[in-house]
């Protein structure tokens, strides 16, 4: 993925040019990681241009800046605006969001409590995160030997710049050798995530997935997997489970905002199942996906339009005919 080096960046209540979006190299965040963020997507629909769970994604980073002692210098509808307001003058129908929380230039010591509280938004074109074939024939995969941290160590729940670390760790030994990505295990050796995704295993029509007390984050996608799952009529597990159920599982995926759910087909150079994506996978992923190009009725309230006048009054005919049909 290749920045545009163009466009707009929205720091500290101003729209900058994205050349001009810089940082003193003094900073807190460069040397400490003092930093949270978020990740999440502007989807372009038949009804217009809508985000994905923005309410959720910005409730996340206010929460990651509160288990960091880190007090915004705006309201969370003030960001929520802001985030808007980066997409509208990007003119984006379709886009990746990067809202950050950090601490700012004034002192070098460990201490972060004389920085100043930062903020910006960055805003970019971004497609199929481990590309698009991948969407449909998985990912090959490891385990990774590097473990995700133990509790009371760092805080998981938050989604903060010094934890991926960590996940870089993970990711580049997975590429070193001839993965797409690693799997990482928590200090007691059960399944967490990837390096920055949740996971999903199928087995017998049951769909699992580690819990919140396994290192992972909270991401907003696997919670909407989960919530689609039931829909669906699937049975879903949120426990504590071992390395070992990969390797005889039905199905396994991936689900987060940048890699949306991506099927793995082999783990350890072991096929998952048949080595393809599986039924099970195949239908939440089309659930999730015809939700967020708003080819379905939008049942959770989970697609927020971003220009004045969306969503369009003209549904598709795909939305008409599910709405119907339900």
């Amino acid at each position: 993925m290749a920045f545009p080096g163009t466009g707009k960046v929205w720091m500290n209540g101003s729209l900058v040019e994205w050349a001009d979006a810089k940082i003193h190299v003094a900073s807190h965040v460069v040397h400490y990681g003092s930093g949270v963020f978020e990740g999440a997507r502007c989807y372009s629909t038949p009804r217009g241009t809508a985000c994905f769970r923005l309410d959720a994604h910005l409730r996340r980073l206010f929460d990651s800046a509160k288990i960091y002692r880190m007090e915004p210098t705006i309201t969370y509808s003030e960001l929520h605006e802001a985030v808007l307001a980066t997409i509208r003058t990007n003119e984006f129908k379709a886009c990746y969001l990067r809202p950050i929380v950090y601490r700012g230039y004034h002192t070098l010591g460990v201490n972060p409590f004389p920085c100043p509280v930062d903020i910006a938004i960055l805003a970019w074109e971004w497609g199929a995160y481990l590309g698009q074939d991948a969407l449909t024939n998985g990912v090959d995969v490891c385990v990774s030997s590097w473990a995700r941290a133990a509790p009371n160590t760092f805080p998981t729940l938050a989604k903060s710049s010094a934890n991926y670390a960590n996940s870089q760790l993970i990711k580049m030994e997975a590429l070193a050798e001839g993965y797409s990505e690693g799997i990482a295990l928590d200090s007691f050796g059960y399944l967490s995530e990837g390096s920055g995704q949740n996971l999903f295993i199928a087995r017998d029509n049951t769909l699992y997935t580690p819990p919140l007390t396994a290192s992972i984050l909270p991401g907003i996608t696997r919670n909407s997997v989960i919530t689609l799952a039931k829909d669906l009529g699937f049975h879903v597990r949120e426990e504590m489970l071992p390395r070992e159920l990969l390797y005889i599982a039905d199905e396994a995926f991936f689900a987060g905002t940048a890699v949306e759910i991506t099927p793995i087909r082999s783990v350890d150079k072991i096929a998952i199942g048949n080595g393809r994506r599986g039924p099970m996978t195949e239908s939440i992923q089309q659930a999730f996906f015809d939700v967020i190009n708003g080819e379905v009725a939008d049942r959770h309230g989970w697609l927020e339009y971003v220009y004045p006048g969306e969503p369009h009054q003209a549904v598709a005919a795909t939305a008409r005919t599910a709405t119907a049909q339900k």
